[in-house]
């Protein structure tokens, strides 16, 4: 089978075709026929061996365990093993794999049913690709602030794939949501829903006079006195990712501070069914920017280190008759 892999760590350069053998799926997992899949931070980084951990994953001087990205897919089910309860041959799937071998970057790939759910029938597979990881990281991190109706919301990064998700997810939940990014990703927040939008390049949000309930921070670019002056007493601010040093700063400040700030501990597919009903009535839609082949897989990389996406990035994958 065609498949995307690495073996070494570095830019988007890595990522070479290849033609290895199509996996077998154990007892307890299925063997997934993939239509699309999806790039994340988490792919770039993977590919780049940073953090840290990710080489203890995956292989400290090169990658050995994985070598495939893809974290997110979507397909259809072409065989089961004979542990499999809740799946059967024909059913079209979505999920997120970076708990489970990755693999997504590839004509086909063996998952564990606990890593997947049945794909809404309103989304097409490219949709569905865009969904589990930026979706649920919106949602949990959203969840985890505490969102109420009402609540002033900040999504720092809100262009990219989960920021968009985020202001959706925010709006359906009734908070006032302004949403941060470039100059060339304004009218796309405005048009997902945020009431007011900031162009970081022109105007400082931590000057501000406003202040918010909740920031979902999909970039963490700013101190943590800076945050903390634009947020309400008892507001939280919530990290998707960061530096260490600041992480260690952030916990201590929630510790002797009326502020919380917290690292998001995104779990895989938790809260996928949950999303499903949001995509099924239409109340949150993925954003798609560009589709890319699997062929193609090192340019949609440089794309999106780039960093000019708006919402996700997909990779189609096209199988022969």
């Amino acid at each position: 089978m065609k498949a995307i892999v690495f073996h070494r760590y570095g830019q988007a350069d890595v990522l070479v075709p290849e033609e290895i053998e199509k996996p077998r799926p154990k007892d307890n997992e299925v063997l997934v026929k993939v239509y699309a899949s999806c790039i994340n931070s988490w792919d770039y980084e993977l590919i780049q061996g940073t953090p840290f951990l990710n080489r203890m994953m995956s292989g400290i001087f090169k990658p050995t365990k994985i070598k495939i990205p893809g974290c997110d897919i979507a397909g259809r089910i072409e065989s089961v093993g004979k542990n499999v309860k809740r799946f059967q041959v024909g059913d079209e799937i979505y999920g997120d794999l970076s708990s489970c071998g990755w693999g997504g970057f590839a004509e086909y790939v063996a998952a564990p049913e606990k890593a997947l759910e049945l794909k809404p029938s309103c989304l097409t597979f490219e949709q569905a690709a865009a969904v589990p990881q930026a979706a649920l990281l919106a949602l949990q991190g959203l969840q985890r602030g505490g969102i109420q109706a009402g609540y002033n919301v900040l999504i720092n990064g809100a262009g990219g794939g989960s920021g968009t998700f985020a202001i959706q997810i925010a709006k359906d939940l009734g908070a006032d949501v302004t949403a941060v990014d470039s100059t060339e990703k304004l009218d796309l927040m405005r048009k997902t829903g945020a009431d007011q939008v900031i162009d970081f390049t022109q105007e400082d949000f931590t000057s501000n006079k406003q202040s918010y309930d909740l920031i979902f921070d999909n970039a963490s670019n700013r101190s943590l006195s800076q945050y903390s002056r634009v947020l309400n007493p008892g507001g939280m601010h919530v990290m998707v990712g960061g530096k260490s040093f600041s992480i260690i700063k952030s916990m201590l400040a929630s510790i002797f501070g009326s502020k919380k700030f917290v690292l998001l501990m995104h779990k895989a597919n938790k809260d996928l069914l949950k999303m499903n009903k949001l995509l099924e009535s239409a109340r949150v839609t993925p954003v798609i920017d560009k589709r890319y082949s699997l062929s193609e897989a090192a340019d949609a990389m440089r794309y999106f280190a780039a960093g000019h996406a708006k919402g996700k990035i997909v990779i189609t994958i096209e199988h022969d008759k």
